[in-house]
């Protein structure tokens, strides 16, 4: 099982929509319920941080928010990786955004997996950190350290960013809403996280 590793531009991105999303004074009241220091709400503060500090923080954060909110995690942290995509890809080094432009100069129907090969490589610390397979008409997403499921447990999967990033993906890529499903997650003992994406005719 790999070590988890988290970017620290990724981090400051995601709260920065998570702000935006829950809003400043409810972001520091699930920080203050859960105990968590007042500081984190603020982006900038993870830019002298190491990637396990920051891979742990964000673990912990999406935990917080799933005691926060319940059920309704799901959602707002889909959300927030909808809107992280776009912020992403513009932070982007000149080889990624050059490759996104080749992309989409490609037909529609051939767009699907060089998108997700794109976010792999945007989330991705190491090479290899994450991977797309093709399951016949279908393909597969497989994140071996996913940073969101660091010291969690729990009896289903719980990595909704990481949904809500390859659903705005893929629309970004083709325009079309596909059906996706966290098949396995480290949080439930995997080794690994899967995301299928069903293509099918």
């Amino acid at each position: 099982m790999k070590e988890t590793a988290f970017p620290s531009h990724i981090m400051r991105r995601f709260v920065e929509a998570l702000s935006t999303e829950i809003g400043h004074e409810t972001f520091s009241a699930v920080l203050s319920k859960a105990g968590l220091p007042k500081e984190w709400a603020h982006p900038a503060h993870f830019l002298g941080l190491d990637d396990e500090r920051i891979s742990k923080a964000y673990s912990t954060l999406q935990s917080a928010l799933r005691t926060y909110y319940g059920r309704g995690a799901r959602g707002i942290l889909m959300r927030i990786g909808t809107k992280l995509w776009k912020n992403l890809l513009n932070d982007s080094s000149l080889a990624i955004k050059t490759q996104s432009a080749l992309l989409r100069g490609l037909p529609k129907s051939l767009r699907r997996k060089p998108a997700l090969e794109l976010l792999a490589r945007i989330l991705s610390a190491e090479k290899g950190d994450i991977t797309v397979h093709t399951l016949d008409l279908d393909l597969l997403l497989v994140d071996q350290t996913s940073p969101t499921t660091l010291d969690q447990t729990d009896a289903a999967p719980i990595c909704f960013v990481t949904l809500g990033l390859i659903r705005e993906c893929l629309y970004w890529a083709d325009g079309q809403v596909y059906d996706i499903e966290e098949r396995s997650c480290r949080a439930m003992g995997a080794h690994q996280c899967e995301f299928k994406l069903t293509i099918g005719e």
